[in-house]
């Protein structure tokens, strides 16, 4: 050893190195001891060299596990996070940390987003492993559903240009929109996988994406606009079943084709002349000229609502193994992937993404599908610990749950203590269970009056307030 200046300095360096243990081993914010043995072990741990490799004040796991503190509790601001940090370092070794956001907002730049995305796929496969081989399939078949939504993004210069907004506003009037194509488990309700992309891609180029996380088994859901040819194909070429919503452009003739029953029947599809754009060529000639779907159509019979007929579309052909009415009955549990996105972007406020970047707002946009998929875990062990139906415990609930059950975990001063209040939760979480209400709806309309203020129609900088804005209010859209 070449320090002869490090002796002296030993005994005061061994004291600060016993307290900045003893400060690793403190959860931020009080998710890590209920979270962490959903995750893979070493997932978070300090790397060996690169931007996460020094020891700093906001490590790898301290930053995961604020930030994730911070998308389960909406409106939480970074300052918030950075307070708990302090405090908790005024509680540990009575030192104070800088209370600028700085410091926090570079360490979640820092995250990686290949760590992000692994701890999502792993809290999605621990949820679909918690439910039984019962519930998992249905007739030898893994269901999946898949469906689009939208998120609207900070409107600034770089999100602009790679999310631009709607063409209909005005530049400066409205805000980037990221479109989201999302791969759920029908079963446990988990996300397996998403496409993003702008508002110039439809769905199918960004289904196509996911064709990796489609495995020979998989029974893919969804609605008319993704019912084509080519996707049908591709996805028998993949050893997936389909069974989707008959597009509204395809014919419903039920007198065509072979008879398999009242309004059941095996139709003939060719091959469209032109190629799609988002398939290589590569894959074009490998499409078959024909294909035999099975087109049949289904009431949907709710009590107390008008009997429609929906006309679907599978690639299930065998009429004695896959009856119409229980094809009819799995078609409409999809509607669970419209709750399943209410969740995330109405209950955990997924639906405005706040970074000002867009390398940050997908890491933050992942965070929120991390945050989904454990709440997600802990609902699917309840539901198998309890005997309780999956799709009647409350997401909104279980959040709830967490936020106040996890804080308590946190100071449990005993394994034993922990483990019989996560065992308390899971029974809170079963016994909070949301009453069966087939077919109900309500109307999307909001009652509270916003205030009268006049609508932003140009730039702020060049904006002109009307005086007395009251006397000018908006009567008629």
């Amino acid at each position: 050893m070449h320090t002869p200046f490090f002796p002296p300095w030993r005994a005061r360096l061994a004291a600060f190195g016993r307290r900045a243990h003893s400060l690793r081993q403190k959860p931020l914010p009080h998710l890590e001891k209920l979270f962490a043995t959903l995750l893979p072990p070493g997932l978070l741990s300090q790397a060996d060299e690169g931007p996460n490799s020094r020891e700093r004040i906001y490590t790898l796991s301290r930053t995961f596990w604020a930030f994730l503190w911070q998308v389960l509790n909406p409106g939480a601001s970074c300052l918030e996070a950075v307070l708990q940090i302090r405090a908790l370092f005024c509680m540990v070794c009575g030192e104070a940390v800088d209370e600028n956001t700085s410091a926090y907002c570079q360490a979640r730049a820092r995250l990686p987003l290949q760590t992000l995305q692994r701890a999502r796929a792993a809290a999605a496969d621990h949820a679909e492993k918690l439910l039984p081989d019962s519930q998992r399939q249905w007739h030898g078949w893994r269901p999946k559903v898949v469906d689009s939504t939208t998120l609207s993004l900070a409107d600034t210069p770089k999100n602009q240009a790679a999310y631009p907004q709607s063409a209909s506003q005005k530049p400066g009037c409205g805000f980037p929109l990221l479109k989201l194509v999302g791969l759920f488990s029908l079963s446990s309700g988990s996300l397996l996988g998403y496409a993003k992309g702008n508002k110039h891609l439809a769905e199918l180029p960004l289904l196509f994406r996911l064709r990796q996380l489609l495995q020979p088994g998989d029974l893919l859901l969804a609605d008319r606009g993704l019912a084509s040819y080519v996707l049908l194909a591709l996805l028998e070429r993949l050893g997936v079943a389909c069974l989707f919503r008959l597009h509204q452009a395809r014919p419903k003739d039920m007198r065509r084709g072979t008879r398999l029953g009242k309004n059941d029947r095996l139709v003939v599809w060719r091959k469209p002349q032109q190629k799609p754009r988002y398939l290589p060529k590569s894959l074009w000639p490998l499409m078959p000229e024909e294909l035999i779907v099975r087109v049949l159509r289904v009431e949907a019979a709710v009590p107390g609502f008008r009997t429609q007929s929906i006309t679907l579309v599978t690639t299930l052909s065998d009429a004695q193994a896959y009856p119409a009415h229980e094809l009819g009955e799995l078609f409409l549990r999809r509607w669970r992937i419209e709750l399943w996105w209410r969740h995330l972007k109405t209950t955990m406020g997924m639906e405005v993404l706040r970074c000002l970047t867009p390398a940050m707002a997908l890491k933050e946009l992942e965070m929120y599908l991390i945050a989904y998929n454990l709440i997600r875990c802990l609902m699917a062990e309840s539901a198998a610990l309890y005997q309780q139906p999956l799709e009647q415990i409350s997401f909104k609930g279980s959040v709830d749950a967490v936020r106040q059950y996890s804080p308590l975990i946190a100071q449990a001063p005993s394994r034993k203590k922990i483990k019989r209040l996560i065992k308390q939760l899971l029974q809170t979480l079963a016994s909070n269970l949301v009453p069966h209400r087939p077919g109900r709806r309500e109307p999307r309309a909001v009652k509270r009056r916003p205030k009268p203020y006049p609508l932003l129609t140009e730039t702020r900088d060049i904006f002109q307030e009307i005086p007395h804005r009251s006397a000018y209010r908006k009567v008629h859209p």
